[in-house]
């Protein structure tokens, strides 16, 4: 019946296609016959009349020449849908005498097949799409303020990052020197004149205090573990044992244990409804009793300090505290030149006097009278590794403490920079946020601020399709707008076979949810994503303008 319809229509209506029929809006512009009125393929490779061009006759490998047919297989025909949104059908739907729903104007029929009806599905949608932004806007708008909480949060913690910081690093710098100043005298002794000082009853006294305390050490860990077996045994002789049987040694037994572990007769709680926190049983603990708090005296150390602090004193660099020690009783007190008499002649004499006392003590030192000090160029060399690792892992502190510091104040100034995270920091929240969505063989993912991938489903390599840039660069738009915050640049991607390298445009609009919703390859590996983001539903009311009327902000998304 379908040839009645077709009767009134002229003949060549039933034959002639428009040549951009069917074309996607982005490639009508390739569509264009040259002076020759030839066309060559999208592909490149092969040049074919213009006349060819949607003559339902399949001329181009890559199809390109049947954009509104149907006639090449695994095509796509773009429905230009005017007054409503356009979009792609398979082109195996092509005159194929039924009305897609995606295709409300009819062009994918001839001509009186189907009626264009996107006036009335435009206006519908509008309606529908109008209530849907109003909703995402109030409860987006609700998630946004969430955002710009956390921005401010951000911002006080970093300050304090920042604070704590700079007050460590004065601390470290002073420690770095002190430990400097130890390893260079370290490395100026000779290994005898140290020997010699570690032979000193104060330093001999201090390893022997050591090993005492590791020795003690060792055995409270045995008796915590021992003690921590001994638990269990009683708290299951108390869980387990017959009050029936009348066993005064076992009734004694459990008694005692209660009553030193803080824990209630089994008999006035239950066994049946008895947990294992009531009955005593922790895993890896001890006894209440033996985590009751003690007090004790001024300057000694409590349970907590000997069990998180000992080990600290213990692993003590005993020969820089000697060289310590040793410079201490050395020096004279401070502010006094009793004993420099250096210091009382006159700067014209000091060298003279210098080399006489240097003769003097050659000569004391030569009759035995005092001992000579070793040369640090005599001896055997020092191991100085100690000391050098100490001030080592101290100067790699100072520097990590540094650069923590140089971060947070980096992060601090991006908070609230339009450049950044935006005028509210409504952006800090979403850094380092991935967005995912299936697309064909491959997941495409985006972390925002980070990087957009390219992963394949079926194994296989993951390909860079850019890292990010900046936001929307075009001179029309300014930073701090909305419309600024609705693209996002990522390039320098990994370089596709023999083309550019790849990029990705990220377009945004306002949701309710964090999401990736589709991915198309434009041009040859430059991408387009869009998504949406709680991030750009700003109130409804700031978008009224002073005279009650809707900015340009404001205008429906559509």
């Amino acid at each position: 019946m379908l040839w009645l319809l077709l009767l009134p229509l002229p003949l060549p209506a039933l034959g002639a296609v428009e040549k951009t029929l069917g074309i996607a809006p982005h490639l009508v512009s390739k569509y264009v016959p040259s002076r020759s009125n030839t066309w060559t393929c999208l592909d490149g490779l092969k040049e074919i009349p213009w006349d060819y061009v949607n003559d339902d006759s399949c001329d181009c490998a890559d199809g390109s020449d049947e954009p509104g047919t149907g006639a090449c297989p695994n095509q796509s025909f773009y429905c230009q849908n005017e007054g409503h949104i356009g979009s792609f059908i398979p082109s195996s739907r092509v005159r194929d005498g039924l009305c897609e729903p995606n295709c409300c104007d009819g062009s994918d029929e001839r001509p009186g097949v189907c009626n264009n009806v996107c006036q009335e599905v435009g206006q519908a949608y509008k309606t529908k799409a109008a209530e849907e932004t109003k909703i995402r806007k109030t409860q987006g708008s609700k998630i946004r303020s969430t955002y710009i909480t956390y921005a401010h949060k951000e911002k006080k913690r970093l300050e304090e990052v920042i604070e704590t910081s700079a007050a460590q690093i004065t601390t470290q710098e002073k420690e770095v020197a002190r430990l400097r100043d130890i390893a260079e005298r370290a490395e100026s002794l000779s290994a005898a004149a140290l020997e010699m000082k570690q032979q000193s009853p104060l330093y001999t006294s201090l390893i022997t205090h050591s090993n005492a305390l590791k020795s003690l050490q060792r055995e409270h860990k045995k008796h915590l573990q021992r003690e921590k077996e001994l638990s269990n045994i009683l708290d299951a002789l108390r869980s387990g044992y017959n009050p029936n049987y009348q066993d005064m040694a076992v009734l004694e037994a459990v008694r005692g244990w209660e009553e030193i572990a803080g824990l209630p007769h089994i008999n006035d709680v239950g066994k049946d409804s008895v947990s294992d926190e009531e009955a005593g049983v922790e895993e890896d603990t001890v006894p209440d009793v033996a985590q009751t708090k003690e007090e004790v005296e001024d300057e000694m150390w409590s349970a907590e300090e000997l069990e998180n602090d000992l080990d600290d004193l213990l692993n003590s660099d005993y020969i820089s505290l000697l060289l310590e020690h040793d410079e201490y009783v050395q020096s004279p007190p401070e502010g006094s030149v009793l004993f420099d008499i250096a210091s009382y002649l006159p700067d014209a004499i000091v060298p003279q006097y210098e080399e006489f006392k240097e003769t003097i003590l050659s000569l004391l030192v030569s009759f035995g009278i005092i001992k000579s000090e070793i040369s640090s160029s005599t001896g055997t060399s020092l191991d100085t590794s100690r000391s050098r690792q100490v001030l080592t892992d101290a100067e790699n502190e100072l520097n990590k403490v540094k650069k923590e510091k140089e971060n947070a104040e980096n992060d601090l100034k991006e908070i609230f920079n339009i450049h950044g995270y935006g005028l509210e920091g409504e952006w800090k929240k979403l850094d380092g946020t991935c967005l995912r969505t299936e697309n064909g063989d491959y997941t495409y993912e985006v972390c925002l601020f980070g990087e957009a991938k390219q992963i394949p489903n079926k194994g296989g390599s993951t390909f860079s399709l850019g890292k990010f840039a900046s936001w929307d660069p075009s001179p029309d738009v300014k930073p701090g707008e909305e419309a600024y915050y609705q693209k996002q640049i990522y390039n320098r991607g990994a370089r596709c076979w023999n083309g550019p390298e790849r990029n990705v445009v990220l377009l945004l609009s306002c949701g309710t949810e964090n999401t990736l919703n589709s991915v198309v390859e434009l041009e040859k590996c430059e991408y387009q994503f869009t998504g949406t983001t709680p991030a750009l539903c700003r109130p409804l009311d700031s978008f009224e303008g002073r005279n009650g009327k809707k900015s340009q902000a404001g205008k429906d998304e559509l």
